[in-house]
């Protein structure tokens, strides 16, 4: 197996890790005053959802919205920024990589940061006692699959994009639908019947059901349903990233 997809990795680590402290600032604040305000705030109002009292519903969706944003903002801006605005990844194929290397790379990466930030969540999450033990661990590799799918579909609006105001129409017309419409902040099934069946086609829907159910031990129905989904968008848009940035690079 080419395995030359990880000096991309540790390329953008090494970067990174001059920037990290507000670079997880930046990922992290939106996810947890979220979190704090509503989970605190309207959770004195709105009581139990599905049985459970609001915080620990709205905690089980957070650390996907925050692996969410991650991936989404690593996958889009971050990328950009090296494919057209600093042309690293020009540069790049000057050594012995290829377009298929430095896109891996590019997935692969933001799906790792994307679970450094929801495990932070998770960590919160033990900090105010709404998760206890090791079983909340076992969420971890559902959030890489939900960062790979997710930065597979940020890099094809990398690779066809412009400029930086572009991803405006990916966050108006697919990230925000999604975030509201996946049941992060109140159960999906309260949509009308079309609105569930649009739900269950995004990926983040999946992935927060996947991590209530192993979060706190609730019977996930459908759980490989779920991930193969999620492993499908990954795939698909990974593959589609790489055939655009070939005919981009090589045109």
């Amino acid at each position: 197996m080419n395995l030359r997809f990880l000096h991309l990795v540790e390329r953008n680590f090494l970067v990174w890790r001059k920037l990290m402290i507000p670079s997880l600032t930046t990922n992290l604040a939106d996810p947890l005053f979220y979190l704090v305000g509503f989970g605190f705030g309207i959770g004195s109002m709105v009581g139990t959802v599905n049985g459970r009292p609001y915080i620990e519903f709205l905690a089980g969706g957070m650390i996907c919205y925050s692996t969410l944003n991650s991936a989404t903002a690593e996958a889009l801006y971050s990328a950009f920024s090296r494919l057209k605005m600093q042309r690293t990844w020009e540069g790049i194929l000057h050594a012995p990589m290829t377009v298929a290397d430095i896109v891996i790379g590019e997935w692969v990466w933001a799906a790792l940061k994307a679970v450094l930030s929801g495990s932070a969540i998770l960590l919160i999450m033990y900090a105010l006692g709404i998760v206890h033990g090791f079983r909340p661990l076992m969420v971890l590799p559902v959030l890489l699959l939900l960062g790979l799918c997710v930065a597979g579909l940020a890099l094809i609006m990398t690779t066809i994009a412009k400029g930086f105001d572009f991803f405006a129409y990916y966050f108006t017309l697919v990230l925000t639908p999604m975030s509201f419409m996946s049941g992060i902040f109140f159960p999906f099934q309260a949509l009308p019947a079309a609105m569930q069946k649009i739900a269950l086609l995004m990926p983040l829907a999946h992935a927060a059901m996947l991590a209530r159910g192993l979060v706190f031990g609730d019977p996930i129905p459908h759980a490989l349903a779920s991930l193969a989904l999620l492993a499908a968008y990954g795939m698909v848009g990974v593959l589609v990233s790489i055939r655009i940035a070939n005919r981009r690079l090589y045109r």
